[in-house]
């Protein structure tokens, strides 16, 4: 039984090397390393959260701004990705914390909605949802974009434009 405790908290630019180091190790390459360190420099980071557990970084959350375009406005909005978490230390809710502490701050500071592109099976525990997402059109529409809601007055459909770290992807 471990007595270590996961201390939730945004990132600091002492923390970079670890994540890249965390992203790389859990994607078994270099994508998402190398699109948190694209997202930073384009400034397009609203939230970059990490898990401490026993002096290291063991899970990490960043989301992003993108702008969802309805009749030629703007309206702020944002995606998550990359979410990490070391694999030894997966499956001990690591990254369901680091999402809960996320979306609690997110909702507080008056964010309206989120995107993600991954497994329903693991996102929908968060209220992420297919159907919530399908009015949109996305660069990644399919059955694994979702949406969430995080405060009221959300848009109900529109054209979902990400920073161009994302395209950038190999």
């Amino acid at each position: 039984m471990s007595t270590s405790t996961l201390i939730l908290r945004e990132e600091t630019a002492a923390d970079w090397p670890a994540i890249d180091r965390l992203h790389q190790t859990a994607f078994n390459g270099p994508t998402e390393a190398d699109l948190v360190r694209a997202l930073h420099r384009a400034q397009a980071v609203v939230l970059s959260l990490i898990a401490e557990e026993d002096g290291g970084i063991a899970g990490h959350a960043l989301y992003s701004r993108v702008l969802v375009e309805i009749g030629g406005e703007f309206v702020p909005a944002l995606a998550l990705a990359p979410l990490a978490v070391a694999p030894e230390r997966q499956r001990r809710g690591v990254g369901s914390r680091l999402v809960e502490e996320a979306h609690r701050r997110l909702a507080a500071q008056g964010e309206g909605m989120v995107f993600v592109v991954g497994d329903p099976a693991y996102y929908e525990r968060f209220g992420f949802s297919k159907a919530a997402a399908r009015p949109f059109k996305t660069p990644y529409d399919g059955p694994h974009v979702m949406a969430l809601a995080l405060n009221s007055g959300v848009p109900a459909s529109g054209i979902v434009r990400y920073p161009i770290a994302f395209a950038e992807l190999a």
